[in-house]
């Protein structure tokens, strides 16, 4: 970790509750909303999720897996996530939310009209609004436990 934790505190209720409550408390309730209120089917908000995930190398949202009314992504999910580009395990609109989760990850300036036509071809307005928010969720506080190293002692609030 790169954050002294005092004795006997939690790391994550410590830096996101302590330290920061005024910006740690509104940061939980946004990343705790993302899940509480989303309208994404689970296999498209996982595939986002998981291609987030790989690419910050965050090791608590790497082995965390979404369920939604007692359902998860089944165990070879996180590889076709991998293999996004060639997987025979999903539909176009799965595709599509792990390329978008890659692409605003890693080059959201080159999210060009072709991908939007791609997009907006399977996506509404408001579903695509939510799955930016949700990425958006994913890489700043997945990157950030996995910079101050929190992200092995991770456990979402509530849960």
């Amino acid at each position: 970790m790169r954050i002294d934790i005092p004795e006997g505190q939690h790391p994550i209720e410590y830096v996101w509750g302590d330290m920061v409550p005024g910006i740690g408390m509104a940061a939980a309730n946004f990343s705790l909303s993302v899940y509480a209120h989303t309208t994404l089917g689970l296999r498209e908000f996982e595939a986002a999720r998981l291609r987030v995930a790989q690419i910050n190398g965050c090791v608590f949202c790497l082995d965390w897996r979404t369920e939604r009314d007692g359902q998860k992504v089944e165990e070879e999910f996180a590889d076709a996530v991998t293999e996004w580009r060639t997987t025979d395990a999903f539909d176009e609109r799965t595709r599509l939310a792990a390329e978008y989760a890659e692409r605003y990850t890693l080059d959201h300036h080159g999210l060009d009209e072709e991908f939007w036509d791609r997009m907006t071809a399977h996506y509404s307005q408001l579903e695509i609004v939510e799955l930016t928010m949700s990425i958006g969720s994913w890489l700043a506080f997945g990157r950030l436990n996995h910079v101050l190293g929190l992200d092995s002692v991770c456990v979402l609030p509530g849960h």
